[in-house]
């Protein structure tokens, strides 16, 4: 008979190397695309990268396998065999809405406006367009509101190793969910955007390779060199635990390093 297996033995070397070095769901990045269409670019004028760093949540895609069953070829056992790969449907991004301008929610519903692509009957007047009661839709073509450029969601860490980038294939906003607003308390307002994709592809990428734009916690994280990096991270911490919002703590400590 074999001998049975035994456990393998670990180091402590090798719990520091496996265990010790969790990934963390607050260093990430996005690229957001714009239509190839020259119309929609020179409608909008929009700032991409202030637009990418108030991307505050997003989520890695996920995927499954569709297979069936084989029952026939070897006796009383059932199989399965994959036939396809699913991708999900969409992928969910969350912007922080900036005072003023509303950046996030002025470039996704010129988006979907230019994706349906609004007529009227009349087209000599041009008085309170979108109110006029012969007002209708005429959806653009794909490729111009499809962008090939492709939405990116990159993961990374502090020390900007093991780095992730998701690229997903002729992307569009399909979706912006409701955003209240109330008398109550205030809130820091968010826009909430659904992308649909045909697949995504990840791309492995090393520490020296391409980076878009740095989000404000990679900025503070770099003016570690000296006492302006030390005071910027003491500060980003205290203000990340006394409001629970990470995103002010970054710009706090960024703000302490310039200053220094």
């Amino acid at each position: 008979m074999p001998a049975s297996s035994r456990p393998t033995k670990r180091t402590v070397a090798d719990i520091k190397a496996n265990l010790l070095r969790p990934a963390t769901t607050s260093h990430f990045e996005v690229d957001i695309p714009i239509p190839r269409s020259p119309n929609f670019r020179s409608s909008l004028g929009v700032q991409q990268e202030k637009l990418q760093l108030l991307c505050n949540a997003a989520s890695l895609p996920g995927s499954n396998l569709a297979t069936i069953d084989v029952n026939n070829d070897r006796t009383g056992v059932t199989e399965k065999h994959v036939h396809r790969r699913v991708f999900d449907d969409r992928i969910d991004l969350t912007f922080y809405v900036d005072a003023g301008n509303y950046l996030p929610i002025r470039f996704f519903e010129s988006w979907i406006e230019f994706t349906t692509n609004g007529r009227q009957i009349s087209p000599g007047d041009n008085t309170n367009q979108l109110l006029n009661p012969n007002y209708f839709y005429r959806m653009s073509y794909p490729d111009e509101y499809i962008s090939d450029a492709g939405l990116k969601v990159r993961k990374f860490e502090k020390d900007m190793q093991g780095v992730l980038e998701y690229e997903f294939v002729r992307s569009f906003p399909i979706a912006i969910s409701s955003m209240p607003v109330s008398y109550d308390a205030s809130n820091l307002l968010s826009c909430n955007v659904s992308f649909s994709y045909i697949r995504y592809v990840v791309h492995p990428v090393n520490a020296q390779g391409r980076f878009g734009s740095f989000s404000p916690f990679d900025q503070s994280q770099f003016n570690i060199g000296g006492l302006a990096g030390v005071a910027g991270n003491l500060v980003d911490a205290a203000v990340t635990n006394l409001t629970g919002n990470r995103f002010l703590g970054d710009l706090s400590g960024i703000a302490v390093s310039n200053l220094l």
